[in-house]
């Protein structure tokens, strides 16, 4: 039966913590966004794999975003019934018992913990570096086993344990992002089954009775009572804290649902919710999953079904490591750097001076006050760069005149699971101009889509057809298009993209406190536009992909030589 109008009226403060920062929106049960706001969180890399969070910065951030999206009196506010979160996976948060962060988060990029997970996995006998007995009681009780690039939550627990025994001790949980904002919100400590999957240590046999194994929590040499008890992503956690519902302006009878991590709320978001029906995220990272009624691992290239936030159900999970990031890393690092090149040459002032290959010079030498002037007048914000990124590459023809660039920035997890490789642009000669390298960004993230998509299609022993795309990346027509090109596949750009995880969180609670079914979910999802391959450009990228798969296989040595600890012995820590 469909909702009642009384219930149409009914919002959900929806929060989407990323690694970028955090979104808070009022949606309606039906999934309209009524408004949005968000607010950065800062990113600590650190030499040797490690890569933290401030758990501070992250509830700043969510209060912060929340109070100017209720302050707009978008609705009113005793129409918000219901308050649901969803966040980067794969992050561990140390608490106390009064739920205070003991350290930063070590969060999904993070991997220092690889010598670890070697350890709790190895044996005398290995097939693709784990012990054979080991592998194969996690496969049969979980579906997968612990990534040995040490990104997985589990590595990043037994890293604490081993290098900063005084946190691992002092430790009373180790949350995810998700666990700890609720915890935040409720003061309860409690996960979900989707959630707690990269511990690896539940048995997911039974989809719809999963629980710690004892087995599996002696062979990780973690203990029990420092991890979260468990319950489904639609379960009511509880209702907000008096204080933080005077803060908010919310009634403090407002109820906090369990919620679930992005991938798995970016799914309900995108409208494919059906078995089989397949969405492409493209935002910092990149992912191509559906749902599934079976659980099945392909160990070889770190694909797996895993329990989802839909009750009964699995979760086809991958991920690609940089996506977005790879376009943010170009913008920033070379085009905008602010290593003193700025202040003699004006690097993109003109979409066709660009375009040609023809950057448009300053008079030498520019003093400091003349440099000063030129940043106070530069108001072009991101969405007008990106903007006019889709206008200079438009401009260049299919395949980028032959460069191929790899997007591989901090490793890569599926369809290899290799936290050695790294990214680089190949083919280049001296008529290529930075449009072409920037082309070649866009297409270097669609060869990956398409190397995953190939061992996700095998995987389901089923062409994905249509891809439903979401994240950041969908904003982009012509991504859209390229990957439509790149992969042969009809693309749908969804509406509003960009908020597809806080959608997919409020369908959480929507459906937790009865207001819709999943069923339902594909009606509530509309789609903008359609993108058709073009044939034309087959050819084109059927060679250059070809060749993206020879530049891994010929160059994996080389990136372990350079890049193992071997090589370049740093070390890291918690700050």
């Amino acid at each position: 039966m469909p909702p009642s109008v009384e219930k149409k009226s009914k919002y959900i403060l929806a929060i989407d913590l990323g690694t970028s920062g955090a979104k808070s929106a009022l949606v309606s049960v039906r999934g309209e966004i009524a408004g949005c706001e968000f607010e950065k969180t800062p990113l600590h890399l650190i030499p040797g794999g490690g890569a933290e969070q401030n758990p501070d910065d992250w509830w700043n951030a969510i209060l912060s975003a929340s109070k100017r999206v209720l302050a707009r009196q978008l609705v009113p506010s005793e129409e918000v019934v219901a308050l649901s979160c969803t966040t980067q996976w794969s992050g561990t948060v140390p608490v106390d018992r009064g739920g205070n962060s003991l350290a930063n988060a070590i969060i999904w990029m993070d991997s220092r913990g690889s010598r670890e997970v070697e350890e709790i996995t190895g044996g005398p006998i290995r097939i693709a570096g784990y012990g054979i007995l080991k592998l194969g009681r996690w496969i049969r009780l979980t579906g997968g086993i612990p990534a040995r690039s040490g990104k997985d939550s589990i590595a990043h627990i037994l890293y604490i344990k081993h290098e900063h025994p005084e946190v691992y001790n002092r430790a009373f949980k180790f949350l995810e992002p998700k666990d700890y904002i609720n915890l935040r919100f409720t003061g309860r400590f409690m996960s979900s089954y989707d959630t707690i999957t990269l511990h690896w240590v539940t048995n997911n046999r039974d989809v719809t009775r999963i629980d710690y194994d004892n087995r599996l929590l002696r062979l990780t040499r973690i203990d029990r009572d420092k991890l979260p008890d468990l319950g489904q992503a639609v379960d009511i956690l509880g209702t907000l804290r008096k204080e933080i519902a005077q803060e908010l302006g919310l009634r403090k009878t407002v109820k906090v649902v369990i919620g679930a991590p992005d991938m798995h709320t970016a799914a309900l978001g995108s409208g494919a919710v059906r078995d089989g029906e397949a969405h492409l995220y493209i935002g910092s990272s990149s992912w191509l999953t559906c749902h599934l009624p079976y659980k099945k691992t392909d160990l070889f290239h770190n694909i797996a079904s895993l329990p989802s936030a839909i009750p009964g159900r699995y979760f086809l999970t991958n991920e690609q490591e940089t996506a977005g990031a790879c376009l943010r890393f170009f913008k920033e690092r070379i085009l905008f750097y602010n290593d003193g090149l700025a202040g003699n040459f004006l690097l993109f002032e003109g979409s066709e001076s660009l375009a040609e290959g023809k950057p448009q010079t300053l008079d030498l030498p520019l003093n400091d006050e003349a440099i000063q002037e030129r940043k106070q007048k530069c108001t072009t914000t991101d969405e007008e760069i990106y903007s006019r990124f889709e206008r200079i590459i438009e401009n260049i023809p299919a395949g980028s005149e032959g460069v191929i660039f790899t997007p591989w920035l901090y490793g890569e997890r599926t369809p290899v699971d290799n936290h050695l490789i790294r990214a680089g642009f190949f083919n280049l000669s001296l008529r290529h101009t930075r449009a072409h390298l920037l082309r070649a960004v866009y297409e270097g993230v669609a060869y990956n889509t398409r190397w995953l998509m190939g061992h996700v299609e095998r995987f389901m022993r089923k062409r994905l057809h249509p891809l439903n795309m979401i994240g950041g990346g969908a904003v982009s027509e012509v991504w859209c298009q390229i990957h439509a090109d790149v992969c042969d596949r009809i693309v749908q750009q969804v509406e509003d993209p960009l908020r597809a995880n806080v959608r997919g969180a409020a369908f959480i609670a929507a459906v937790a406190l009865g207001y819709i079914n999943f069923e339902d979910i594909p009606r509530c999802v509309r789609i903008r536009k359609v993108f058709e391959p073009n044939q034309r450009n087959r050819c084109i990228y059927d060679l250059l992909f070809r060749e993206y798969l020879n530049i891994y296989k010929k160059n994996r040595k080389i990136y372990e030589r350079l890049n193992s600890r071997g090589f370049a012995p740093f070390s890291g820590g918690l700050v």
